[in-house]
């Protein structure tokens, strides 16, 4: 049973103004170690090093997770909509607040080169012996299963994984104004207050109803252009390259038996792939950040050099191809051995839909990643149908294959070595 908190807490911020606690669990388990650990990890991961201001953090947004959660549900009670249980109202928030707490420091980029995911940490972190386990089992035996389940999207009422995991969900709706905000773009805004006043509980789903769907076109239009300027964005996908760049070469050095002047034991432990979640759980950007200054001095120059460019801004360029699989690239790879350069690190092509960011998509698939409730809306108070096939706006927008393949590189030492280079070389590199 939820518990009522003795004096509502408050929470002031940018971006909802204020968030607020009712519940004594929601208090609590904002409290525990865990979740405070969100303060030291950006929700942004190197987008800083492009936009100044996105220094905010997961802690920052899975608040405002909680509280788009907390106003939907609150929205739904008020009118007293048959469609939403009532008795599902603290497993939501306790799953939109803990969605990500199982981030780790620079999010996705140590994903990719470590094979892990953050949902698979948050479940651990729930399940087992943690704070938050603690808390959440105040509730019930089973209820940390529950959040768990919620959060791994096998919660067997949709109604409920929809909140935090569909095409218009609590967690996009919060990252999109909260990145707009401290990137301070504004095509990111939308009218939250008026999507929430038109959302439904309909059918084991949450839908919109049709009056609202210009507010939609707004949000979803919204949404395409924040992916194509900021988090697709060419500098920020340098950052990310260089950055999984070091933790691949620390995991090669390592493997090879290198001896490190200096190893943190919790990224030692996420290299030989014996990491736990108390040692995870130390890991967070502070402390990759701390070995990455250390490694500056190890006396592997290509680890080194990373991490030097990663920490002062010392970015790779880039230059756009229109075939990755041009032969002229091949020779540019051979040459670059010639210069000294090592292309498997000072030469990458990049293509920004590998991202953890995807645009609207009625299918809710692509690629092979995992399928997303797509957004419906209700006519007649009881026909659902897929917003695309109402609105010539969404419709424009949906399944577009925009972007460019990047070739990135490191230009002061082509530039130091470019009479060395072909001619064709240099004109593909514009030196």
């Amino acid at each position: 049973m939820a518990q009522p908190i003795t004096e509502e807490k408050v929470f002031k911020d940018p971006v909802h103004k204020y968030i607020y606690v009712q519940d004594q669990t929601i208090w609590d388990l904002i409290n525990t170690s865990e979740f405070q650990r969100l303060r030291r990890i950006r929700q942004l991961g190197t987008s800083y090093l492009t936009f100044h201001g996105a220094e905010h953090s997961r802690f920052s947004h899975s608040l405002g997770v909680y509280e788009i959660t907390r106003k939907i549900i609150s929205q739904f009670e008020r009118n007293d909509y048959p469609g939403w249980p009532r008795e599902e109202r603290l497993l939501a928030l306790c799953a939109a607040l803990l969605h990500d707490v199982g981030h780790g420091p620079f999010s996705h980029s140590l994903e990719e080169v470590f094979d892990t995911h953050h949902e698979q940490w948050t479940v651990r972190i729930l399940l087992e012996d943690t704070e938050v386990n603690a808390v959440l089992r105040r509730v019930s035996d089973d209820f940390p299963e529950k959040v768990a389940a919620v959060i791994s999207k096998t919660y067997p009422n949709p109604i409920v994984v929809s909140l935090i995991s569909s095409q218009m969900d609590a967690d996009r709706m919060d990252y999109l104004l909260r990145d707009a905000y401290f990137t301070g773009v504004n095509y990111g805004n939308f009218d939250l207050e008026r999507i929430l006043r038109v959302l439904r509980p309909v059918q084991g789903k949450i839908v919109v109803k049709e009056s609202g769907m210009h507010a939609i076109e707004h949000y979803l239009m919204s949404r395409y252009q924040m992916y194509w300027q900021i988090y697709f964005h060419p500098v920020t996908r340098s950052s990310e390259i260089i950055l999984r760049q070091i933790f691949r070469r620390a995991k090669e050095l390592y493997e090879s038996g290198y001896a490190f002047q200096m190893m943190p034991s919790s990224i030692a432990r996420l290299l030989d792939q014996t990491i736990d979640v108390k040692a995870y759980l130390k890991l967070d950007e502070a402390y990759a950040q701390a070995a990455f200054i250390q490694w500056e001095d190890e006396s592997d120059e290509l680890l080194s050099e990373l991490c030097r460019r990663f920490l002062n801004r010392r970015l790779y360029k880039y230059i756009t191809v229109s075939d990755p699989a041009d032969t002229l690239i091949e020779e540019a790879h051979r040459q670059f051995v010639q210069i000294g350069l090592n292309p498997d690190y000072h030469m990458e092509i990049d293509f920004p839909f590998d991202q953890p960011y995807d645009v609207y998509r009625p299918d809710s698939k692509k690629g092979g990643k995992e399928e997303k409730t797509p957004i419906l809306l209700l006519e007649d108070e009881e026909r659902l149908i897929e917003i695309s096939a109402k609105s010539d706006i969404v419709r424009s927008i949906t399944g577009l294959h925009q972007g460019e393949y990047h070739l990135y590189y490191p230009e002061e030492p082509l530039l130091a070595a470019a009479d060395r280079l072909s001619p064709e070389v240099r004109e593909l590199f514009k030196l």
